[in-house]
């Protein structure tokens, strides 16, 4: 039976993306390399007409790239965002059915789907009823994979920055205040980890174990070249700024052309900048209710 339909969505989310079609357009996409490392963890690699939920699929920069295989792919993208969800039904996409719909409301049947994918938004919504609901709509033993583009400048402080205006720039990216955990702060893992806080029998008793771990964990640089502007409108998508008031906007503007025009800048002949940055692949196998006794090996005592 499918869940209920809530296509509300985080405050901040919304407002942050309120220019749409800038944030398909400055947003980078993904390369054959990593599209290739997230579908065969999600073992559909090479499997004519598998169905595959792109899950917060925003304007579709991975929803077109799964459109391009040529395995054919049953593809539902499901984006709560109104403005968002218009810039990818305006792609037409071959194979792909667009829905409203959100992660703890997904509008899909039980076990109507073989892998999940999301790119670039489970930060948002890392909770224990999204992660019980895609472990609903997923067919046994199908697997949940993350994705996220991160430049140096929107990273972990413990990842190394590659030049020292990609320093500057984090410096600036962490003192942004909203309440709202992005990938950088790593929030997003606990709700893996804190499906095992509870005893082990509990876990068998009560179900509380969805998917699998560890997680599953890959990476990829990156390097890009664009000029100032351009490296300003990407970094301006990211939706704390894109909050900001005209006054505290044009002091990160200032910041980002202070540290972009600093002497340790290096600029090629076209007046281009090397941006730095990885892709970060997780993946996690859902444990179907059948399986959920397997798990240390012995039986699950009688109740």
């Amino acid at each position: 039976m499918a869940g209920p339909e809530h296509h509300g969505i985080n405050a901040r989310a919304a407002e942050g993306f309120a220019n749409s079609a800038n944030y398909d357009k400055h947003r980078p996409s993904y390369t054959p390399t990593v599209v290739e490392q997230a579908l065969s963890q999600c073992r559909v690699s090479g499997r004519k007409h598998a169905k595959i939920l792109d899950l917060a699929a925003g304007g579709g920069k991975f929803t077109e790239l799964l459109a391009r295989r040529a395995e054919g792919f049953e593809i539902v993208a499901v984006e709560p965002h109104d403005g968002m969800r218009e810039v990818l039904e305006g792609k037409k996409l071959a194979g792909v059915s667009v829905k409203a719909g959100r992660a703890d409301g997904i509008p899909l049947e039980d076990e109507s789907v073989d892998a999940v994918v999301v790119a670039q938004a489970f930060h948002w919504f890392a909770t224990p009823p999204s992660l019980k609901e895609i472990h609903r709509v997923l067919r046994p033993h199908g697997v949940l994979a993350l994705l996220w583009n991160i430049e140096d400048y929107n990273s972990p402080r413990t990842y190394a920055a590659s030049t020292p205006w990609e320093t500057t720039m984090r410096e600036l990216t962490w003192t942004f205040q909203d309440d709202e955990a992005r990938f950088r702060h790593q929030e997003w893992k606990k709700v893996f980890e804190n499906q095992s806080q509870s005893s082990p029998w509990s876990l068998l008793v009560a179900g509380e174990q969805f998917f699998a771990l560890p997680l599953g964990e890959w990476e990829e640089r990156f390097e890009v070249r664009l000029g100032r502007r351009e490296v300003w409108e990407r970094y301006a998508t990211i939706s704390s700024i894109a909050v900001q008031g005209a006054g505290e906007r044009e002091k990160t503007y200032k910041t980002v052309m202070d540290a972009l025009n600093g002497p340790d800048v290096e600029v090629n002949e076209k007046g281009e900048i090397a941006l730095h940055g990885r892709t970060f692949v997780a993946w996690t196998s859902k444990i179907p209710e059948e399986g959920r006794e397997s798990l240390l090996g012995v039986e699950t005592p009688e109740s």
